[in-house]
């Protein structure tokens, strides 16, 4: 997946961001492959919201470059960036409450190529607990099935790469387990890669194959591939984050 000879699909160089006159980014790079699953850990105020957001255009670079597939999408709008086949499930989900479950599926198709019914066949395949849901407001859904429809609307699009920031904050034990599955099952048929931001240390040991490190707005390290299926030591490498 990571070989010498095969490049990047997500390409993050020397990237500073920040609010205003506070920097957050401070230099950060990272590099993320076709169909990887690439997990990142750090405490609150380190950055790693503001990454995802930079990375998708919702928040202006102020240095470096993000590329992908080898293009440049620094400076580019969100919506070019999510054309260009990067999708983004923020915090909090943002669903359209009002609309129905279809009808934000249906958002999410217009940013696909194919035609929308094949898209939306191959998505309630992947999400069959939508299937039920079809003619309900994204409102009236459990917080864990609102994560779902967000994931399921991104998807919608044929996005190379999907940046994930907390999936699973507020959500019942058994929905995080789907999520997590649904993930994998996702990378592997799709070629799917993913960029998580997690606290939930068991998911990120379960969705990742490779964790890294953010502190003050820098990737510090990675965790060693021994330690990514072993709580206590991952524990210990997200505590000195």
């Amino acid at each position: 997946m990571n070989a010498s000879n095969t490049p990047p699909l997500l390409d993050v160089k020397d990237l500073r961001s920040g609010y205003g006159r506070i920097p957050i980014l401070q230099g950060l790079s990272l590099s993320v492959f076709p169909g990887e699953r690439v997990g990142i850990l750090g405490h609150n105020g380190m950055g790693k919201s503001t990454l995802l957001r930079t990375i998708s255009g919702h928040l202006p670079t102020t240095g470096g470059n993000v590329s992908l597939d080898g293009r440049s999408v620094t400076g580019s709008s969100p919506t070019a960036i999510a054309r260009a086949g990067i999708g983004y499930v923020p915090q909090g989900r943002e669903i359209f409450s009002a609309l129905t479950v279809l009808d934000n599926l249906r958002v999410g198709c217009r940013l696909s190529k194919r035609p929308e019914s094949d898209v939306l066949a191959d998505i309630l395949e992947l999400f069959p607990r939508l299937k039920a849901y079809l003619d309900r407001r994204g409102g009236a859904l459990s917080g864990g099935e609102q994560q779902l429809l967000a994931l399921a609307r991104c998807l919608c699009g044929d996005p190379h790469l999907v940046l994930l920031d907390e999936p699973t904050e507020g959500i019942q034990p058994s929905i995080i387990e789907e999520i997590a599955d649904t993930l994998k099952v996702a990378a592997l048929s799709r070629g799917l890669a993913i960029l998580l931001v997690e606290q939930n240390l068991g998911f990120i040991a379960a969705v990742s194959e490779r964790v890294l490190i953010l502190q003050r707005g820098e990737i510090t390290r990675a965790v060693p591939q021994e330690a990514m299926h072993d709580i206590e030591r991952l524990e210990a490498f997200a505590e000195l984050a």
